[in-house]
């Protein structure tokens, strides 16, 4: 990676050090109705103190009400276009995967951090191998828990989401039953059935109970369901998932939540094709894994500007970009979650990956390989270790 040499603050005990400046790149999203920025000015103010120079394409922060004084006054330059972002910048911070015409700018040597979500998009994939990119992914990120941290906080704002958008699906005029979740009195609340009782699921949990509707969370791990028992407090069920509970909660629900998530691989189909015939004529699917494929067989992708289809008379909401809907509180929420790994790729470049191992967890694609198990396998391809991949 190209380096500048870069003198900042006065020399404590006369010594002199030396760091290294890299320059770091923020295009504007341009994802439809992806209102969400990679790097909002506080967080571009941390990279300016430490040393860095940080570019912003104009109007990257409109979404979030940061228009380009506020990047200015944080001590960014502002780049008149997303050419000269990719082309001047060590490294290019993000939100959503690069589009196609965001990935034949990307170079070898030049840094990528963002969510890519690799195992359902074959095409991103040969975009990012033949760019010879180093391309780390938010969403295989770990932390010392086992968690996934840069993927956690979009989780919660998918996971509440999903409820908001269920329940205006489910509204007569929108093609849905014309049911009310909290329901009133003397009258029964909404059934709510969530698949998955990761953050995604929790969070829609919480929201779907805190409406009044009958919640139940079906998981495979008997200990996260203890832990969601004791979480709740007997307001959610909670059942073991097999085939006759999918089936049995599926067909009494309005609204399926589907929060299931393999980190990197591609989701699993719980809901067939088949199971929609059982279903209630009117009730919604969200499929909140639509990111990596989504767990519902019938679910693609939709955007902000048309969210939803009908099949089989069920609804389907199954934005990619749910978190773009709410960019003010999403922007701030990731950015608190990628600033330190991403602090320590411009502080220390390809040597940050190999001095940790959960942000080497986040190594997708490194000059020309697959260096991520579970995308190599979905995809077909040979999966180059990370350390290896590095050192050569």
């Amino acid at each position: 990676m190209p380096r500048y040499l870069w003198f900042y603050g006065p020399p404590p005990q006369n010594q002199k050090f030396e760091e290294e400046r890299t320059r770091v790149g923020c295009p504007r999203e341009i994802k439809n109705h992806e209102y969400r920025v990679g790097l909002t000015p506080g967080s571009v103010r941390e990279y300016v103190t430490r040393g860095h120079e940080v570019l912003v394409e104009t109007g990257a922060g409109a979404g979030i009400g940061a228009d380009d004084n506020a990047y200015r006054a944080a001590g960014a330059t502002i780049a008149k276009t997303a050419a000269d972002v990719f082309a001047k910048s060590d490294m290019i911070v993000k939100v959503k995967e690069p589009q196609p015409n965001e990935w034949v700018q990307l170079r070898d040597g030049q840094i990528l951090y963002t969510y890519l979500h690799l195992a359902p998009d074959p095409e991103q994939t040969k975009g990012l191998l033949a760019s010879g990119v180093t391309a780390i992914a938010y969403e295989t990120v770990t932390d010392d828990r086992g968690g996934l941290p840069l993927l956690a906080p979009m989780s919660e704002v998918a996971g509440r989401l999903s409820i908001q958008a269920g329940a205006t699906a489910l509204q007569k005029a929108n093609g849905g039953r014309g049911v009310l979740l909290g329901g009133v009195p003397g009258v029964l609340p909404g059934k709510v059935t969530v698949l998955g009782g990761g953050v995604v699921g929790l969070h829609a949990a919480r929201m779907a109970a805190g409406l009044g509707a009958d919640v139940t969370i079906i998981d495979r791990s008997i200990p996260r369901l203890r832990q969601l028992d004791d979480i709740f407090g007997g307001r959610v069920h909670t059942r073991y998932s097999t085939v006759e509970a999918l089936e049995e909660e599926c067909f009494s629900a309005d609204i399926v939540v589907g929060a299931v998530l393999i980190p990197g691989a591609a989701a699993p189909k719980l809901v067939s094709r088949e199971m929609l015939s059982g279903m209630k004529k009117g009730s919604v699917l969200v499929d909140v894994a639509i990111d990596q494929g989504g767990c519902f067989e019938t679910s693609h992708a939709t955007t902000h500007a048309e969210p939803t289809y009908e099949v089989d008379g069920v609804i389907h909401y199954c934005v990619a970009n749910m978190p773009g809907a709410v960019p003010v509180t999403s922007a701030q929420a990731l950015n608190n979650a990628t600033l330190h790994y991403g602090l320590q790729l411009a502080d220390k470049g390809l040597k940050a990956i190999l001095d940790d191992h959960h942000l080497r967890n986040g190594l997708n694609v490194h000059k020309g390989k697959i260096t991520n198990r579970a995308v190599a396998e979905a995809l077909g391809y040979e999966m180059a270790e990370p350390k290896t991949a590095l050192a050569a």
